[in-house]
């Protein structure tokens, strides 16, 4: 029982985290979710830690991250959706770099947080093809966001960038599914629910920050 009422209050006081952050950080101007203050990296140590920070430092990118990792738990082969995940932000920082525009990116940022925290609160297990298929579209838009800080810089600290936040990204993923997998055992769908509807709370934030916008 004792158990019981830890996990239950460290779950609230993760969801009241995590929700107060979105509120926080959905407030600061775009600048603050860059690790160099809006300067384009001039060499690879620069770029190495700008990919490593933005990802953490933007919390909408940051919860959609570890969603991405906590989603699939329990699904065949769970793993292969934070690993499309950030394949595909690789390519979608690609399309900012070469010029492409895609519509609506903030807005799609959001809601795929909403998105995946949803399926987590809800406990909907859905097949790992179509989890994977979400996580590529949502790649794809969180890196043409990530783009925006790398656009000008040269090749150096392009690639330390990209490597930083593949790297960054991967760790906090599968590190975030091994965790709750460990702690929450024999409690796993109901720790999920708490983090899903914490998830879906930052969500809202950024999606009503970014309509406002």
């Amino acid at each position: 029982m004792r158990q019981t009422k830890t996990l239950a209050s460290v779950q609230g006081c993760f969801a009241g985290a995590v929700t107060g952050l979105a509120l926080l950080l959905a407030a600061l101007p775009a600048s603050a979710h860059h690790m160099m203050g809006g300067q384009v990296p001039s060499n690879g140590f620069e770029g190495f830690m700008s990919g490593l920070a933005h990802p953490v430092i933007g919390l909408d990118h940051l919860a959609f991250v570890a969603a991405s990792g906590l989603v699939a738990i329990g699904a065949a082969r769970g793993w292969i959706v934070p690993v499309v995940f950030a394949a595909a932000a690789l390519g979608g920082t690609g399309l900012h770099l070469q010029s492409w525009d895609l519509p609506f990116p903030e807005l799609m940022v959001s809601g795929s947080v909403v998105l995946f925290g949803l399926l987590l609160a809800m406990g909907r297990q859905l097949p790992t093809v179509a989890l994977g298929a979400i996580a590529l579209v949502a790649g794809l838009f969180h890196g043409y966001a990530y783009g925006e800080s790398i656009v000008g810089a040269g090749m150096v600290p392009l690639t330390a960038y990209l490597v930083g936040f593949t790297a960054i990204q991967l760790t906090i993923a599968l590190g975030v599914r091994g965790l709750v997998q460990q702690l929450a055992e024999g409690s796993i769908a109901q720790t999920l629910r708490y983090i899903g509807f914490a998830i879906v709370g930052a969500g809202a934030a950024f999606l009503a920050s970014a309509l406002g916008a």
